[in-house]
């Protein structure tokens, strides 16, 4: 669109260099990247179905960024610290002095990061426009050079990065639903949304799982789960759980599902991943899985199972066991 936030930060700071390739990190499928000249666009995103979607319109994208490009565009993600993380990580790959625009919503934090970033770097632009902001700065590495990604390690044994799902720790639910695996699980099994691989690693605590498969969408999460889980019997896949197949059926799924892509809850995401666990189980298979109390998946679950057991809640949290999924016509693993 002409008249986009980021299309009249780009007028106003005299537009991109006339060379060069273009960084543009994480946008998400909704993105208005019409401004952009399409040949010169370098998408990096490690989300993977932002990653298909933009890589099946054509574009040149990438999970990690490499190489120097001559100016960059950020879309501004949730997290603070992630936020931060991109800032860096995009100076790093842009030459001193070139200029890199940041866009993002006023709920999303984008303020705080323009009033941090007039303090450390030269701005050259400012957009205000349908609760957000788009800016453009002078790449300066060294004075964001203390906001570049660093593991932490919340739990001994187990790093997370900034960006990361429940960074800080392990999450409430996914020791509610660890707490509360059959001693005797067994099989060939998969964590859908496995995240830094914290769950992952409990579900292979269990000796009669002989392969369990992490699905999860998010790069940079993965490569945390492949340094915390060691086992032989681990498969990694960088891979949407809502369309994976692993090429055979499995006894089990465990999943502690994402409930929203943006800052609204979408049940309809947890929707998807117990469809997709009906359609990888066979026919006795079980899906153990936790949510937020006050999220409706059982509408999903009876929809998608035979027979659905509440087993457990505990604070905000509520728990289900789900056997004998109903196979679509149209389903194949």
């Amino acid at each position: 669109m002409s008249d986009s936030r980021l299309s009249l930060c780009l007028d106003e700071a005299g537009g991109f260099p006339p060379d060069g390739p273009i960084l543009v990190l994480r946008p998400t499928q909704a993105a208005d990247l019409s401004a952009l000249p399409r040949d010169r666009v370098n998408i990096v995103t490690g989300f993977r179905p932002d990653h298909d979607a933009f890589a099946a319109r054509g574009y040149r994208v990438a999970a990690d960024s490499d190489g120097l490009c001559a100016a960059g565009v950020l879309f501004l993600p949730r997290s603070k610290s992630f936020a931060r993380a991109l800032v860096a990580l995009a100076m790093d790959h842009l030459p001193q002095g070139a200029l890199l625009w940041i866009d993002g919503q006023k709920t999303d934090g984008i303020e705080p990061l323009w009033k941090d970033l007039r303090g450390r770097c030269d701005q050259v632009a400012a957009v205000t426009k349908s609760h957000g902001r788009c800016f453009a700065v002078r790449t300066d590495a060294a004075a964001v050079a203390d906001w570049r990604a660093a593991p932490s390690e919340p739990v001994p044994g187990f790093i997370t990065r900034p960006g990361v799902f429940s960074a800080d720790g392990i999450d409430a639910g996914s020791a509610l639903l660890a707490a509360h695996l059959p001693h005797d699980l067994k099989g060939k099994g998969a964590d859908l949304g496995a995240g830094w691989g914290w769950l992952a690693a409990q579900t292979l605590a269990h000796p009669g799982v002989k392969r369990l498969h992490l699905v999860e969408a998010e790069a940079e999460a993965l490569t945390c789960a492949r340094q915390n889980v060691s086992d032989e019997r681990a498969a990694f896949h960088w891979a949407d759980a809502t369309t994976f197949a692993p090429g055979h059926t499995l006894d089990f799924v465990v999943m502690n599902p994402p409930f929203h892509t943006g800052r609204a809850a979408e049940p309809a995401l947890g929707a998807a991943f117990i469809r997709s666990a009906a359609r990888l189980l066979h026919p006795q298979g079980r899906l153990y899985m936790v949510a937020n109390r006050t999220l409706p998946y059982e509408e999903a679950l009876t929809a998608s199972f035979r027979q659905v057991t509440p087993i457990a809640t505990d604070g905000g949290f509520k728990l289900f066991v789900a056997a004998h999924p109903l196979k679509r016509q149209a389903d194949r693993v």
